[in-house]
């Protein structure tokens, strides 16, 4: 087992221990150990086989155990015995946003509710609003959590499929008979998250049943949809459907371009097509008389009907025609544009890895600089830093700065935006830190107009630096509140306040159909990891797909800056309020 799948599991072990009652201080060692493995660095296997797992800091003996065996079998007897001594379905209730193990046991032991079906009617039926500790407004909330999880359900976060998807497209290229392979659908769009898999492959008619064989029985297959000789089907141990469709060589860009998606932009560009006195299909592109347009590439598919390439991200009919007929699409951003991270945790409040580790690690990646931002005071429960603990990290940052004269480490915090819009430290306090990350972590029932006016209340604040997560989203867990954008966006502007793509993939906010209009108002974005661990730095990338479907190029991201010029604009911001 890798280093996701144990904390995972030992994410679970907490969970059902929480669900049989057990001793908090029991659950916690499982959720912490959860946290510590996920911010490994390196290799947990070389960990386990050397016999140091035990030595990592929050992981006692008793943990270190499990956490060899997990590695080495792939299974914990002590997990499979906790999790058959609960209904499966009851699981299924943990799903619903603000609903945690302690209320789902009372739940279970009271009204004996086991699955999401009778936990739905008992709230249709009002007992569960007559329980000690729930009541009528809880239970309407938990009818709309009960919507939401049917809403989404079958979806998988971007990351999970994009990491089976990599898996696939390696093991099928490296296949003689294939001539090209590529991934299409909305993993390949970016979307936020994806119902499954789907992958294009070109290769001789002679060779196309044996690829279908080899994609039917790969590792990792946990059953057969279909299978077939021009499309295949499979379920995969993570639970996602991956679609194998082979074509020839002839075909392949135009079933590529097809299969990408989406469909409001394939409908869009056949409607294009037949205004020229063609037509379009995932086969090809025609003439009146029938006869095949040859093209090799999506590329030479836009060429032919006068426009310039539209990059998969910006496939959603929203526009993207248009500007490629104009030859207006613009310049998006990309990876190498990436020149700092903000927006990070350490071991300070409640990240697994210190500031060194951090720094060395970002270095290692490129970067320029890192932006720190542990948790302010109120957040007790992700051991936020008091005012003296926020000075001895001052401290230490400045030593570690000492050390480098190609880096820099810039001093933040994630601040806590309070319900009445106040902000959890101190100006004077606030006015000492390089940059200051304002966030709402509480109280998030507001109505749109409430939660809109506690941030621009927040942003006016001389020292805001970038609004993060601007709506609380967890992406397939809760919605986020209500926002007017409008107000947002101006206020952005006019208090010269950044406003976060928060990279997380459980969480992509702001959400991509809001990108382009904060763009298009002034609004300076800036794409960071949140990250908690060293692997955690990796999401900045991830969020470079979300500022792509949003229309941004270099210009409008603000961690494109170089060191010297985030330093200014850090400064700049504060002088212009």
């Amino acid at each position: 087992m890798d280093k996701k799948q144990v904390a995972d599991i030992l994410e679970q072990i907490g969970v059902l221990l929480e669900l049989k009652g057990e001793n908090p201080f029991k659950t916690r060692a499982y959720y912490n150990g959860a946290r510590v493995i996920k911010g490994l660095p390196g290799d947990l296997q070389a960990l386990v086989e050397s016999g140091e797992i035990g030595s990592v800091k929050g992981i006692g003996k008793a943990l270190a155990e499990k956490i060899t065996t997990l590695v080495s079998t792939g299974g914990l007897p002590f997990y499979d015995e906790l999790r058959a001594s609960f209904p499966a379905s009851l699981l299924d209730i943990l799903r619903i946003p603000g609903l945690g193990p302690k209320k789902i046991r009372k739940l279970y032991t009271e009204l004996g509710i086991d699955s999401l079906e009778a936990l739905e009617k008992a709230c249709q039926e009002d007992r569960v609003a007559a329980l000690d500790g729930f009541g009528s407004k809880m239970q309407a909330k938990i009818l709309e959590g009960i919507a939401f999880i049917r809403k989404h359900s079958g979806r998988h976060h971007y990351h999970s499929a994009a990491a089976a998807a990599e898996r696939l497209l390696l093991a099928l290229r490296a296949r003689p008979a294939v001539i090209r392979a590529e991934v299409a659908g909305s993993l390949r769009r970016h979307r936020e998250t994806v119902k499954d898999i789907d992958i294009v492959a070109s290769a001789e008619e002679k060779d196309r049943a044996g690829l279908m064989t080899f994609f039917v029985t790969m590792p990792g297959v946990a059953s057969v949809v279909a299978h077939g000789e021009t499309k295949s089907s499979v379920i995969l141990e993570e639970g996602i459907q991956a679609d194998l469709r082979v074509v020839s060589e002839a075909a392949f860009p135009f079933t590529l371009h097809h299969f990408t998606g989406s469909k409001e932009h394939n409908t869009a560009m056949r409607a294009l097509a037949r205004r020229s006195g063609l037509k379009m299909n995932e086969y090809g592109l025609f003439r009146e008389d029938d006869s095949v347009i040859a093209c090799s590439t999506e590329e030479e598919i836009f060429q032919v009907l006068g426009m310039s390439y539209i990059p998969p991200e910006l496939r959603e009919d929203r526009g993207e025609i248009q500007a490629a007929r104009e030859q207006a699409i613009p310049e998006l951003i990309r990876r190498e544009h990436i020149r700092g991270i903000l927006h990070t945790h350490t071991t300070w409040s409640d990240g697994t890895a210190s500031l060194e580790e951090m720094a060395e690690a970002c270095r290692d990646m490129g970067m320029h600089y890192l932006g720190i931002a542990d948790h302010s005071q109120v957040v007790v429960y992700a051991n936020g830093l008091s005012i003296d603990r926020l000075h001895q990290q001052a401290v230490a940052i400045r030593e570690l700065n000492e050390r480098y004269d190609d880096f820099r480490i810039f001093h933040g915090t994630e601040c806590d935006i309070m319900p009445d819009g106040t902000l959890d430290f101190p100006e004077e306090i606030l006015a000492e830190l390089d940059y200051v990350v304002i966030s709402v972590h509480s109280k998030m029932q507001m109505s749109e107009k409430e939660a809109t006016e506690r941030i621009i209340r927040a942003m006016s604040s001389p020292y805001a630096t970038i609004l993060g997560h601007p709506t609380g989203r967890i992406l397939l867990g809760r919605e986020g509140y209500a926002l007017n954008y409008d107000a947002i966006f101006q206020a952005a502007v006019e208090y010269n306040v950044a406003i976060e793509i928060n990279a997380n993939p459980y969480r992509f906010d702001l959400d991509w159909r809001y990108v382009r209009q904060a763009r298009d108002a002034g609004v300076m974005l800036s794409i960071n990891p949140d990250a908690h661990s060293i692997s955690g730095l990796q999401d900045t990338f991830l969020g470079i797909g979300i500022a792509r479907k949003g229309w941004l190029g270099p210009q409008h991201v603000l961690n494109t800056k170089s060191q010297e010029e985030i330093a200014a604009w850090f400064a700049a911001a504060r002088q212009g309020k």
